[in-house]
């Protein structure tokens, strides 16, 4: 069963990417709405780091596993997210981090599209089926923390890759198996350390945890900024509070 929902729960949350790439196929998105729904996502995903994931470690492994897990997650996000960038900047100019890559890689093919997408969304993944594991309930406020923050994420890349001349079926099967990868990868996940004990699962989770923590800051509140400037901190905290009532509520 837990397999089950994990699937099911990542499938949902990861899956908003394709939402995301089908409002962009069919309309003309602004560029400050795009912005707006990223800056309400990284709300939302920093009131689920924070009431959800880190106290759930906390609570299976202690304060240790935590921070051990967390700060090597948000390193090697990081690292990961520099990798890239020098590996972009060879073929332009613009290497500020991942996600303002992404769509401008189209036209050499998405190969640093990809790569950076998954860089974000195995930790994703990840985090969802050991919510499952550590829990054994659906992890709501993860799915829907997580979805909000792949629909901008989904958006704005397929703007971009549209612009690059790339047929809505080739953008659709790429992020369908971005998905369809990531959900693999939360079950393998669950498969593997569904027996672990609780401090491990606790580092594995606070590992994917700081990850994503170094995600929204590099990436998506940035990209939001840079679009909504001041309305931008409004936004976000809106989404805090609605993540925050949904986990008082749940």
């Amino acid at each position: 069963m837990d397999l089950v929902t994990t699937a099911v729960a990542a499938a949902l949350g990861i899956g908003t990417l394709l939402i995301g790439a089908g409002i962009a196929i069919r309309w003309d998105v602004p560029r400050r709405g795009v912005a707006g729904i990223m800056a309400f996502g990284a709300g939302v995903m920093v009131a689920t780091l924070a009431l959800e994931l880190v106290v759930e470690a906390r609570d299976a492994g202690g304060v240790m596993p935590v921070v051990v897990g967390f700060a090597g997650g948000a390193i090697l996000y990081v690292a990961g997210d520099r990798l890239v960038a020098r590996q972009s900047a060879r073929h332009r100019s613009d290497s500020r981090n991942i996600s303002a890559r992404r769509g401008g890689d189209a036209e050499e093919g998405g190969g640093a599209f990809a790569v950076g997408a998954l860089l974000d969304g195995i930790p994703e993944a990840i985090v969802i089926g050991l919510s499952v594991a550590l829990s054994g309930q659906f992890p709501l406020a993860v799915v829907a923390a997580i979805g909000l923050s792949n629909i901008p994420e989904g958006l704005g890349g397929s703007v971009a890759m549209k612009r690059g001349g790339k047929s809505a079926r080739s953008i659709l099967g790429l992020w369908a198996g971005i998905t369809a990868t990531t959900v693999v990868a939360a079950v393998l996940g669950v498969v593997f350390l569904a027996d672990a004990p609780q401090a491990v699962l606790a580092v594995v989770v606070s590992i994917a945890a700081g990850a994503l923590l170094a995600m929204v800051c590099n990436a998506m509140i940035p990209e939001a900024f840079e679009d909504d400037h001041w309305a931008t901190g409004l936004i976000a905290t809106a989404g805090f509070l609605v993540a925050f009532v949904m986990n008082e509520l749940t």
